[in-house]
């Protein structure tokens, strides 16, 4: 007998399991392959308008700020008038994704929008979630090109439009939207779930944002 097995075998022994994990394995298979769902909380079981406005108020709660606009034409003035509001200078970096081409960027003549993954060196950056979770106001956001990772995380302040159809109750909902939507069995490189902007206790329980990542996250609802 192998160290490995001698450790695997005390484990199980320890555990009370049988030293065969056919049924485990069989248990786990069935498992992957049905998705069942976990339990719904109540408050995510609401009509679409509702789930919108919990969202809405949950991303609020946890130190988000929030815009809402009525079509994707008026994403790009909504950038500028925060990027203003902030004093930050007009330029964003963002990846490739169709929605956000068509956010009217034609129309901010003095906005400068840099492409592709960032290296750091941005102050905004703007992506566009997969979906939003009503119950804790959650942005979900897949990795690639169309939205790389690093515009999560790098940018000081992080701009997420949110379509409002995209929006579920609850996070079972999205794990079904990213089946559906990548096919079963299939995950992008990165699955970013984020709730308001980066923040840490660790020191002297003192709250400080941007620890990790974006000191400032501003959603776009775009009804």
């Amino acid at each position: 007998m192998s160290a490995r097995e001698n450790v695997l075998s005390k484990i199980r022994a320890s555990m009370r399991v049988p030293s065969s994990d056919d049924k485990r394995r069989e248990a786990v298979a069935a498992r992957l392959e049905n998705s069942p769902a976990g339990i719904i909380p109540g408050r995510a079981q609401l009509p679409k308008a509702g789930q919108v406005d919990l969202f809405c108020s949950m991303a609020e709660q946890f130190g988000a700020t929030l815009a809402r606009v009525s079509d994707y034409k008026a994403v790009a003035a909504e950038v500028t008038t925060y990027l203003r509001s902030h004093n930050l200078p007009a330029e964003i970096r963002m990846g490739a994704d169709k929605r956000l081409k068509k956010a009217g960027w034609e129309t901010e003549k003095n906005l400068e929008i840099r492409h592709g993954a960032s290296d750091g060196g941005d102050l905004a950056g703007v992506s566009h979630a997969m979906a939003g979770i009503a119950e804790t106001g959650t942005l979900a956001l897949a990795s690639g090109q169309d939205n790389p990772t690093t515009i999560n995380f790098l940018p000081e302040h992080h701009i997420v439009v949110l379509k409002a159809g995209d929006i579920k109750g609850d996070m079972e909902s999205v794990w079904a939207m990213l089946r559906k939507a990548q096919g079963k069995g299939e995950m992008p490189r990165a699955f970013n779930l984020i709730t308001g902007p980066s923040r840490s206790g660790d020191i002297e329980q003192t709250i400080l944002l941007g620890a990790h990542g974006p000191r400032a996250l501003h959603v776009i609802v775009v009804d």
